[in-house]
């Protein structure tokens, strides 16, 4: 049983993601037409879209430029502090500027905003005073307020910047959409990562191709067939008639059930011709086609390898689990 210590901790616990739920429910109500406006503006925009925010507010700015910059929004993050010593300087007047400050009155962004209209930057604020000096000289305010902190002493941003992340969230996808952003164009801006590798790596990347393609014909005695199977170690080999044409394949399976068979001795197996054993309706995929898909299709059934085609319907190679799984597809 839980202890009453236990059970305060719990119950402080869902008192905050109750208030911070409730903070985000709210903002619904402020989707109108200057979040409309707001996202036509960083649409419309020819240059960066610089996010501006002090304290706890800057770290929400920091999470905001980062995900504009990942779905293909140039964005960078300044500080109002960096800014007022120099780094002004990276600012164009083909920006867009959204700042954040829940009171409207944050000293360090105020200093430089002669600076951003002189520039005659675009401005967006987020903050949760609509009538503070800093949404009055903004070009578009979006209503960020809160009831309460989840703070139980009131002092320490929580709802307030939980409702900021969540109204930039839905700027930067509505922003995407607007853009027509698309998986593919995702997976260009993360490369390095398990996602780029699904989204980008193609089958013709790693399949196996030439020499390393076993191939026998359907009249292959079944003991050149195990050779063949032997020496290019894919635990399968593609059967292709007069036209090579693909007609089958043999995997291992398909030999462990043809020695299982009942009444076959081990030499009258191994004069089988392959056409005896091969599975006529092959799995396959195009060598264009992502690797993800191929691992799809493997494991709906059940197979470790696949025949790749090319769009004529020619084999072009055979493409592994195991070579996916080296590539971190999987």
């Amino acid at each position: 049983m839980p202890s009453e210590q236990s059970e305060q901790i719990m119950n402080e616990g869902i008192r905050v993601l109750k208030i911070e739920t409730e903070a985000i429910s709210r903002l619904i109500q402020h989707i109108d037409h200057h979040f409309a406006d707001a996202v036509e503006l960083c649409f419309q925009c020819k240059g960066h879209i610089v996010v501006i925010g002090m304290g706890k507010s800057g770290l929400i700015g920091k999470k905001m430029s980062a995900t504009f910059a990942s779905t293909g929004t140039p964005s960078f993050f300044m500080h109002p502090s960096e800014a007022i010593h120099g780094d002004l300087g990276m600012i164009s007047k083909h920006d867009v500027a959204i700042m954040i400050s829940n009171s409207g009155e944050t000293e360090e962004i105020l200093r430089i905003l002669p600076s951003l209209k002189r520039l005659d930057l675009k401005l967006v604020t987020l903050t949760g005073e609509v009538k503070s000096t800093l949404a009055k000289r903004s070009n578009v305010v979006l209503d960020v307020s809160v009831k309460e902190e989840a703070c139980s002493l009131g002092l320490a941003p929580t709802a307030s910047t939980t409702a900021a992340l969540a109204m930039g969230d839905a700027i930067a996808m509505a922003l995407l959409q607007q853009k027509g952003f698309k998986k593919e164009d995702f997976a260009s801006f993360h490369p390095g990562g398990s996602l780029g590798r699904n989204l980008l790596l193609k089958v013709e990347d790693v399949m196996h191709t030439g020499p390393e393609i076993p191939i026998v014909t359907a009249d292959t005695p079944m003991n050149e067939v195990v050779l063949e199977m032997s020496v290019k170690k894919l635990g399968m080999t593609t059967v292709i008639d007069q036209n090579n044409t693909l007609t089958g394949i043999i995997t291992d399976g398909d030999l462990r059930r043809l020695f299982k068979s009942a009444g076959q001795s081990g030499e009258a197996i191994f004069s089988l011709p392959a056409k005896e054993a091969m599975s006529k309706r092959p799995k396959t995929i195009k060598k264009s086609a992502l690797a993800a898909e191929a691992i799809r299709i493997m494991e709906d059934a059940s197979i470790t390898a696949l025949v790749a085609l090319s769009n004529s319907g020619n084999i072009e190679g055979i493409v592994h689990l195991h070579d996916l799984l080296k590539k971190g597809a999987v």
